[in-house]
């Protein structure tokens, strides 16, 4: 998937949210001196999320910031270099993971730094290795509890699914009967119009005696 690269000095949000998806990989990117990327993700309530970067140039500085729509900071390092972070979603909304370069170019060009950011949610966030040390589970256990959370997450989606289906269906329908109470008001006032017009030319038409 080709990641748009924007010009110098802007700042350059990118929606990537198919990339963000669980099993997607790792993703890379060029990031430019002075020039600010950010990758938008969609997120359920009490989902946890995990990522882990790498920042290629060390010497130059990039800040990381995640945030949420409303602009709460959940977790922030100033000249990261490689590192790895995790939140959990308080509420459904659009979360922000950017990177900002703050490399000073004097008299030459300061290359592109190579980021690499690998974000995981959901089943994929957890650690089952350490659930199972921590509850002493059994391989064949820890299948089936991952089977089971896998299972919940669909769960939850398609739950989800359906109450924006019906989130739509009753816009929908507030919107068909918004727009049918509207037609009828236009055809009353065009009705109550058209008479008056009939009644202003019938007295007009008397008063210069043309008509009984």
């Amino acid at each position: 998937m080709r990641v748009p690269r924007p010009g110098p000095g802007l700042l350059g949000p990118l929606l990537l949210p198919l990339l963000l998806a669980g099993g997607c990989g790792a993703l890379s990117f060029q990031l430019p001196a002075q020039t600010r990327k950010c990758l938008k993700e969609e997120m359920h309530r009490d989902v946890m999320v995990t990522g882990e970067y790498e920042v290629s140039e060390p010497g130059a500085r990039t800040d990381l910031r995640v945030t949420d729509s409303s602009g709460h900071l959940l977790y922030s390092k100033e000249d990261a270099k490689k590192g790895k972070f995790a939140f959990t979603t308080d509420d459904y909304e659009i979360y922000e993971i950017c990177f900002e370069s703050h490399a000073q170019s004097v008299g030459f060009r300061v290359p592109d730094q190579l980021i690499i950011l690998n974000v995981k949610h959901g089943v994929e966030a957890r650690n089952y290795e350490d659930i199972a040390k921590a509850e002493k589970l059994k391989p064949l256990e820890v299948d089936l509890r991952r089977l089971e959370d896998l299972s919940e997450s669909i769960v939850k989606d398609f739950a989800y699914m359906k109450q924006r289906e019906e989130e739509m269906r009753d816009t929908n329908e507030s919107t068909s009967t918004r727009v049918l109470y509207f037609s009828i008001f236009s055809m009353l006032c065009l009705v109550g119009l058209a008479t008056w017009q009939v009644c202003y030319l019938r007295r007009f038409f008397k008063a210069k005696k043309l008509i009984e």
